[in-house]
């Protein structure tokens, strides 16, 4: 059995002058029957309803047969070859065979393929509905299948959103480091309450409600999709921090062959051959409610090809897609203050995932079938970070992330104070190492060290004492009652 399928159009116009014409999917076989490309092309001819039959046996053809018409019949009880050999041999220009479930392609074998020369395609019961409550029974059709541009404009404001979410989010990530976050005693609120911030709640909240109430409304509530989606990407860059590029190597690896096992793979383990992670994206084409998990980018398509009706109308970008190599560009920011490198890491790791991006693209275009997008961003954005850090002489730290603050050498000692211990700062943490004599004095009794009661001689002795502990060393013995 041969199967192959394209997405068509029939053209549908009144024979009485009435509405505009207007296009309805179908779905063929173009091993059947080609279709003209345009609809200036293609014949016009009269569309005979005979959905009272399902034409598998000559009993079911009209007494004058379908002489120049294109007849509608429904879809069980024969193969498509038995329907579409009686259609032709009685005077049949094509076929259309109204179904109520999903659409299948029609398929046959290389001698029957072989034997037919009009076109065959399949058409939904409720567009045959839709047909005949606008322009009434009497009806023109012509069938034809356009051509369906390989990039929509679409894919622009996708790559838009998703480089300029992991450029933020990665920033805002690494800045995080060099920022105080002041905190307060009011119970569940552990930070400085804002106005603006409080504002800000209030509005994202009236906007998932809206989302949640008009989330199905093609027309527009995808921006609102797109705006929660953006905002949860964010705020999960901020909070998940990777400790070093190992794990990041890791993690990316790991879901890297998870997306290409779900996309690639599992369509040879299910019963539809559909992708998994397709229709978790898509949702299934058999829903009532056409419920579908918000966890992905969608923008409507925006060519003016009329086979946008049948194909999915958005284009998708899972946040997956986003969030996995936006760990790494936020850990390279991070990485970029800590050693100050003047932000390359982060700069090289975000165009890394543009190019990545815009691989994916292309390969959806050429292959006109879902992309697992982690199978081209990962491989670019690791590559590019990890040949950095090699050409840099810092693939060591990077590796194991040891450049950070965290890492480096505490003091051990921190001077008291008249308030009684108080924590060091971190822009105190490099004078805190004195030599011993230095700390000693500091902490001297004023009662015990007469010579230096007045603050200036205490000044004096602090900017002339030596930074070398070798040649100013004190007797241990005489520290309660040695002056300066």
């Amino acid at each position: 059995m041969l199967v192959a399928c394209e997405y068509g159009m029939v053209h549908v116009v009144s024979e009485t002058g009435g509405p505009k014409g207007k296009d309805y999917c179908i779905l063929y076989n173009p091993q059947w029957a080609h279709l003209p490309h345009d609809l200036s092309k293609a014949s016009l001819l009269q569309l005979r309803d005979w959905t009272t039959s399902v034409l598998c046996s000559p009993s079911d053809l009209p007494a004058k047969g379908f002489s120049n018409q294109i007849p509608l019949v429904t879809r069980g009880n024969c193969t498509f070859y038995d329907k579409v050999r009686l259609a032709q041999g009685s005077g049949a220009h094509g076929l259309l065979i109204v179904s109520k479930e999903t659409l299948v392609p029609p398929g046959g074998n290389k001698t029957q393929y072989e034997e037919i020369g009009i076109p065959v395609a399949l058409l939904s019961h409720k567009d045959m509905l839709d047909i005949f409550k606008n322009f009434g029974r009497s009806v023109r059709a012509a069938l034809y299948a356009p051509h369906e541009p390989m990039l929509d404009y679409n894919m622009v404001i996708i790559f838009i959103m998703a480089v300029g979410t992991v450029a933020l989010g990665g920033y805002w990530a690494g800045s995080r480091d060099v920022k105080k976050i002041c905190n307060n005693s009011l119970p569940y609120f552990h930070k400085c309450p804002q106005v603006r911030m409080l504002l800000l709640a209030l509005f994202c909240v009236a906007v998932s409600v809206v989302w949640g109430i008009f989330r199905n409304e093609d027309q527009w509530a995808w921006i609102l999709q797109d705006a929660l989606g953006i905002a949860f990407c964010l705020y999960m860059l901020k909070t998940i921090r990777l400790p070093t590029f190992k794990a990041c190597t890791l993690l990316l690896l790991v879901l890297f062959i998870y997306d290409v096992f779900f996309v690639f793979i599992t369509p040879f383990l299910t019963k539809s051959g559909n992708s998994i992670m397709v229709e978790v994206a898509t949702g299934p084409s058999d829903s009532a409610t056409h419920e579908k998990l918000p966890m992905v980018l969608k923008v409507p398509r925006l060519n003016a090809s009329p086979l946008a009706l049948c194909d999915r109308p958005f284009s998708l970008l899972g946040f997956g897609d986003i969030l996995v190599p936006g760990l790494l560009v936020a850990y390279c920011h991070r990485f970029d203050i800590q050693v100050q490198s003047s932000r390359v890491y982060f700069v090289a790791c975000t165009i890394a995932y543009g190019i990545g991006l815009l691989v994916t693209f292309m390969a959806l275009a050429l292959m006109q079938r879902g992309q697992p997008a982690l199978l081209y961003l990962v491989p670019c954005t690791l590559i590019t970070s990890g040949a950095l850090a090699l050409w840099r002489g810092e693939l060591g730290m990077f590796w194991t992330g040891s450049g950070f603050a965290k890492d480096l050498p505490q003091p051990t000692w921190v001077p008291a104070s008249a308030e009684g211990p108080q924590p060091l700062k971190d822009s105190e943490a490099v004078f805190s190492q004195q030599p011993p004599e230095a700390q000693v004095k500091s902490t001297l009794p004023e009662e015990q060290s007469p010579e230096l009661a007045h603050p200036k001689d205490v000044a004096d002795v602090s900017t002339q004492e030596p930074t070398s502990p070798v040649s100013h060393t004190p007797e241990p013995t005489g520290l309660p009652g040695t002056s300066a």
